[in-house]
């Protein structure tokens, strides 16, 4: 089995890679890089993650134009829903591409705004594609334990951008009807 893995530079999507390898799967990363908002730094350490975990192949792909759409058309509060939804997109097509049978995500249960059932329901929404989340019911201490016993916690470590343009009161109980009608304002030019 093969998978295409989302990887952000964080702690949490090296570790869901890891466990998905311990259970036979071949994983090839992509990484979305928000640049010119961020630098490239996520993307470097994403990079030295998959090596460190010898992941088969490693994708790039610049969203930047997109999550800055997003950012300006769209209601500010589903951002961090919306931008998931685009790389979920993004991923299955690469996926397909790449003949793999799933894709992985880091994503775990409450743990930031964007991961409440109802938000993690609409963002699976925008894929046919299964989304495997490996660490969906871990917390945080059990990830990092993970992170320092396969050596990447030091290279996860530094600051988050995902939230680089993200809002300051995200909406936490999304309505798939309400993301729809927002991701349509992304087709409206």
């Amino acid at each position: 089995m093969k998978a295409l893995l989302l990887i952000s530079g964080g702690f949490d999507s090296p570790v869901a890679g890891y466990l998905m390898q311990q259970k036979g799967v071949e994983v090839i990363a992509i990484h979305f890089s928000y640049e010119p908002f961020t630098d490239n730094n996520p993307e470097i350490k994403s990079i030295q993650a998959a090596e460190k975990l010898g992941f088969k192949k490693f994708i790039t792909v610049n969203i930047g134009k997109e999550i800055q759409e997003i950012s300006t058309k769209c209601n500010h509060r589903f951002y961090f829903i919306l931008t998931k939804r685009l790389m979920l997109k993004k991923s299955e097509e690469i996926a397909k591409k790449e003949n793999c049978d799933f894709l992985i995500t880091g994503e775990n249960l409450g743990q930031v705004s964007s991961q409440t059932l109802s938000n993690l329901q609409s963002i699976t929404d925008a894929v046919k594609m299964q989304v495997l989340r490996p660490l969906l019911t871990y917390d945080k201490e059990e990830i990092l334990k993970i992170a320092r016993q396969i050596d990447t916690y030091e290279i996860s470590k530094g600051p988050e951008v995902c939230d680089c343009l993200g809002p300051k009161y995200p909406i936490t109980k999304s309505n798939l009807e309400e993301i729809r009608a927002e991701e349509l304002k992304l087709l409206n030019n």
